[in-house]
């Protein structure tokens, strides 16, 4: 596995290598970005958009969390990582197209299923309960339908990447937008043992590989 060490041998392998080759573009991208994807996915190792969609630098601006999540639109004080980079895509970089990226064996929809850690601290388990509360109502209509059966953990992975696509659209700058037909969303899931790529079509609510 790659420890600090690894991951310098592998910055001199890409400076040598890919840096080198694509130097050109590199100086491009030092004056500044313009990508048309805003992906959100989860800071999962196992799911790196770049490499799941085989993009190059500067092409997808990404944000990634514990389970993919988008939290709702709120004014209260604080720090809002997620809601100041979804603001600086939308408004400032002026994405045309937005992908919330799931995905199989999920941690955090597993703890939003199990409510592992509700009791805990911060510290302990606290900021994770706090953040996949998220899917506190997600949980509910899960439990609903499968219980806790085998269908039960992928269904909830599927309603993470329902839930922040309908919090997406409580920023008011998101259906502005989509209503004028300058800004498409897209729901996405990733299957990691056979690789497969499934897509939301939001009309039935069902995803189905791509």
């Amino acid at each position: 596995m790659t420890d600090f060490t690894g991951l310098i041998a592998g910055y001199r392998r890409f400076k040598n290598n890919g840096w080198t080759q694509q130097r050109e573009r590199w100086s491009q991208l030092a004056e500044g970005q313009s990508p048309k994807l805003m992906v959100i996915a989860c800071s999962d190792s196992r799911v790196d958009p770049t490499i799941i969609f085989d993009t190059s630098p500067g092409e997808i601006f990404v944000v990634r969390n514990v389970a993919n999540m988008v939290p709702p639109f709120e004014t209260s004080p604080g720090h809002h990582g997620v809601s100041a980079a979804l603001e600086f895509a939308v408004t400032q970089l002026e994405v045309p197209e937005i992908v919330v990226l799931g995905h199989q064996s999920c941690g955090g929809c597993a703890a939003a299923l199990s409510q592992r850690f509700s009791d805990a601290e911060p510290g302990k388990g606290g900021f994770i309960s706090d953040w996949v509360s998220l899917l506190d109502e997600a949980r509910e209509r899960v439990l609903e339908k499968h219980g806790e059966g085998d269908g039960a953990q992928r269904a909830m992975e599927f309603e993470a990447v329902k839930v922040s696509i309908a919090n997406l659209r409580t920023f008011p700058f998101i259906p502005t937008r989509e209503n004028a037909g300058t800004l498409k969303i897209h729901g996405a899931y990733f299957a990691v043992a056979d690789g497969i790529l499934h897509l939301l079509d939001e009309n039935s609510g069902e995803f189905a590989p791509a």
